[in-house]
């Protein structure tokens, strides 16, 4: 029996783990044990409690409670509880998922007690360093024993940061096992799709016809906390409606509420009503996002796992940033990166929905990543 200690933190990361612990439960109960942890960084039950109960993902063994907070405190209070929870656990691994303040510290943590990590979402870069994720992606890809990336490109980023390829008779942190299985966020996609069809009404809440909405996502602190990309993003939106004959949906993130209350007064914030065709919304739950992303036209993002959901849905993304780590979206051309300019993003909404892109190749794999990443860790020899 394997123990593996899985650490979780921010929405992202409640998804991907749900595609391993489903698949745990379903076929490898009798040969993997899996701990659970939440870091506590997204503490809002909209962005916490509520995707657990309805990802089906078994409550968390261990909350730690961390909160929001500066990086280097965030992180700080993680690195101590998780090494203090490692040691009592006695585990075999550590499975971290992303590019989150909670997958570097849980890796971080154990690597410097020689536990081996498993890192799901390996090897993809934006080749920005001023992201924060992307440090936290290169870090962790440097301390890891097993890699497991999503794309082909992944792998490429891999070996041309010096980690090797191949078979090793016992993988380690300094030789480790680095494998392309596919995106286990396209495996919950089609389990849940079919489940949100059913359970979901929040498009009929919203009175919103199907195809004639785009869904919009803005949490990302490169556009919240400036007001002038902020503002500049707004003032798309509300074109949008005008333009193309198109309403918008836009649910709203805690960080990005915070700094919607602070411009209130202003004057564009105050056009942001569904008579101006643009439905402001709070952060909604998994089924309901996906429910949106299904039935929109178009999904307008700064977020990396929404541009790959809306791959998954067959929609084309307008990225609020001026790179992605997810580049096969953009190169298919079925992604325009627009940053935060308001006449990009128009353009790129123009494009889309006049001539909206119809080839989405399976470039994600074939929906049994979960599995695959499972047998891999059964059968490897790895210290």
């Amino acid at each position: 029996m394997i123990k593996l200690l899985t650490v979780v933190g921010a929405r992202p990361q409640f998804i991907k783990a749900a595609a391993i612990s489903r698949k745990i439960r379903e076929q490898y109960s009798t040969s993997i044990k899996e701990t659970i942890v939440h870091t506590g960084q997204h503490y809002d039950r909209q962005m916490s409690d509520v995707f657990f109960s309805e990802l089906e993902i078994p409550e968390p063994d261990y909350n730690l409670g961390i909160g929001s907070g500066k990086h280097g405190k965030q992180t700080g209070e993680m690195l101590m509880k998780l090494e203090a929870l490692y040691e009592k656990e006695k585990t075999d691994a550590v499975v971290v998922y992303g590019d989150t303040n909670s997958t570097v510290a849980a890796a971080l943590a154990a690597s410097k007690i020689f536990l081996p990590v498993i890192h799901i979402e390996a090897g993809l870069r934006s080749f920005n360093k001023r992201m924060p994720e992307e440090i936290n992606r290169i870090f962790t890809d440097h301390i890891s024993t097993l890699l497991f990336s999503p794309t082909l490109s992944g792998i490429e980023n891999l070996k041309h940061e010096g980690l090797v390829t191949g078979k090793h008779s016992a993988y380690s942190i300094d030789h480790p096992g680095i494998f392309h299985t596919g995106d286990i966020m396209y495996d919950n996609t089609l389990f849940f799709t079919q489940k949100a069809r059913k359970n979901s009404s929040i498009v009929d809440k919203l009175n919103l016809q199907k195809n004639k909405f785009a869904l919009a996502t803005i949490h990302r602190p490169a556009n919240t906390d400036f007001d002038e990309r902020l503002i500049s993003i707004m003032e798309a939106l509300l074109k949008i409606p005008g333009a193309y004959d198109t309403e918008i949906v836009l649910p709203v993130h805690p960080r990005t509420a915070k700094k919607f209350e602070s411009l209130q007064s202003s004057e564009l914030f105050s056009q942001l009503t569904p008579a101006n065709g643009i439905h402001l919304i709070p952060a909604v739950s998994y089924l309901d996002m996906i429910m949106l992303e299904y039935s929109s036209n178009l999904i307008i993002t700064d977020s990396g796992g929404v541009q790959k959901e809306a791959w998954f849905m067959e929609k084309p993304v307008v990225i609020l940033r001026s790179e992605t780590e997810w580049t096969e979206i953009v190169q298919q051309g079925n992604g325009t990166l627009a940053d935060a300019s308001t006449r990009k993003i128009l353009d790129a909404t123009g494009k889309y929905l006049q001539n909206p892109p119809r080839d989405f190749p399976k470039i994600y794999g074939n929906g049994n990543a979960a599995g695959e990443i499972l047998e891999i860790v059964l059968n490897s020899a790895w210290k």
